[in-house]
């Protein structure tokens, strides 16, 4: 069989088949694995359903080299989800080796109530959020403290990971300082200020129904902490100097320094941290041998934290489970499941996947309702498709930008939509990198805290029902509505 000397459409046919393809294999794998399925399985499936593409893409002719670049182009464009991959996982080390990670479990179960925990996680993961305009940098930092206190409370990790991620998604959706809100506001080609002023309204609706859950999921009852604050104090010295780390990471992202930078260097002070106020400690975990030098353990002991993670020993059940994690090479099932995402995303998007099965939607959607509703699906459909949040901001907001316009439709409700679906859905995914990286940080699989990441399943079905009751639907001065082709 050969290919065509130029690229052909897809059929319909040829267009789903890739889809189906990864959603059957998922599946499966879910069915045989459970949420051991993103350690590998699922990365296998995403190969095979990247080589099912590939080959459709080849027969209706585009190169193998082309299709292979698109591949390499779009994992490439994920380098930076991977790298910050690798800074939380150092941090998280770091910081369990010096204590801080303690630190906020100890202090936050001195001031906490189990009653209600749900919704304050949520409410200070979303002021924290909104300040710095970062979910993964609120999630690696707040987030891992706050899953700390939550099972020291013998609280959900589901609905705690769910009220982190619903806080944390406030601010990458609405925050002036966010990258995605200023991708939405350019994908659609309107004013920052006026692109934030109309999402705050969806967001904010969106956080008060996430609020309310929460507040109705707080466990009533007495909670001692006594016991678990005891077996902290034997093991580790509890002093807020301990919160140093954290401070530098929130005042470097104040900064508007990149994630990676910010994390990265709140690692590094972790272990500073660790080197001066437990150098006892770095250097029992090193293991350097009696004849080492101090200093030379301690570098050890720094460097094993930052690279595998930290092994806590003390023979307090409770403090050891709490502390025995992180490194970059906890990450690196992660990585692999974004790798292959991204492989199959570029492919797809390369031979023309998306277009086929959005184009034919547009044409036949005759209300603004509807026509609001399909670019929801959309975006969905390319963070399902493509594993990458701004993919999914600009590609549909690219497809349907003319339809908008027919309809005589303000941009700014272009931009509003594709924030309120885009940016929010692509935690509700397990192999996007924002789902990939919400469960590997907190250590929750995604389908686990999906029924409870509600800002993040709200936040599109409230843009879909503003837009059927006529509920801020602007229009361009003095345009014109045209009726769609038929």
């Amino acid at each position: 069989m050969t290919s065509p000397e130029e690229p052909q459409p897809l059929t319909f046919g040829e267009a789903i088949l890739p889809i189906a393809s990864l959603i059957l294999l998922v599946a499966l794998s879910y069915y045989l694995f459970g949420d051991a399925g993103a350690g590998g399985p699922n990365q296998v499936a995403l190969t095979v359903a990247t080589m099912i593409a590939v080959y459709i893409g080849w027969r209706r002719g585009h190169p193998l080299d082309q299709l292979n670049q698109a591949a390499v182009a779009s994992v490439g464009s994920g380098i930076g989800a991977i790298f910050i991959l690798l800074a939380v996982g150092s941090l998280i080390g770091t910081w369990a080796l010096s204590g801080t990670l303690l630190a906020m479990v100890y202090y936050g179960l001195q001031i906490l109530s189990p009653n209600f925990f749900y919704v304050t996680a949520c409410a200070i993961c979303g002021v924290i959020s909104f300040s710095i305009g970062s979910s993964w940098t609120t999630v690696g930092t707040i987030g891992i403290g706050l899953m700390g206190i939550a099972a020291n409370m013998d609280l959900s990790p589901a609905i705690t990971a769910g009220a982190v991620i619903s806080g944390a998604y406030l601010g990458d959706t609405t925050s002036p300082l966010s990258d995605s809100a200023n991708l939405a506001a350019a994908a659609g080609e309107v004013d920052l200020y006026r692109h934030i002023r109309e999402t705050a309204l969806t967001s904010g609706l969106a956080l008060a129904i996430a609020l309310a859950v929460f507040w109705t999921l707080g466990r009533p009852g007495d909670f001692d902490a006594s016991a678990k604050m005891t077996a902290i104090r034997g093991a580790f010295h509890m002093s807020p100097v301990l919160f140093l780390p954290l401070i530098l990471v929130v005042g470097l992202a104040l900064f508007r320094l990149p994630p990676f930078t910010s994390i990265f260097l709140g690692a590094l002070a972790g272990g500073a941290l660790a080197a001066f106020v437990a150098s006892e400690r770095v250097i029992a975990f090193a293991n350097a041998g009696a004849g080492a030098p101090g200093w030379l353990a301690v570098l050890k002991g720094v460097w094993l934290a930052l690279a595998s993670g930290y092994k806590s020993s003390t023979g307090h059940g409770v403090v050891d489970q709490l502390v025995s994690r992180g490194g970059m090479a906890s990450m690196l099932n992660t990585i692999w499941l974004i790798i292959t995402a991204l492989a199959f995303g570029g492919v797809v998007e390369k031979v023309g996947v998306i277009e086929r099965l959005i184009g034919p939607i547009i044409d036949a959607m005759k209300s603004v309702g509807a026509l609001v509703s399909a670019l929801v699906a959309a975006v969905f459909a390319t963070n399902v498709v493509t594993a990458d949040q701004y993919i999914a901001i600009v590609l549909p907001g690219r497809m349907f930008k003319s339809a908008f316009q027919k309809r005589g439709l303000a941009s700014v409700m272009l931009s509003r939509t594709i924030a309120g679906s885009g940016t929010p859905t692509s935690a509700l995914i397990p192999w996007n990198s924002c789902g990939a990286y919400m469960a590997a940080t907190l250590g929750v699989a995604t389908f686990s805290y999906l029924p409870y990441a509600i800002f993040n399943l709200a936040s599109p079905l409230l843009t879909i029902a503003m837009a059927f009751a006529g509920v801020r639907v602007l229009r361009e001065p003095n345009a014109r509505e045209q009726a769609p082709a038929r």
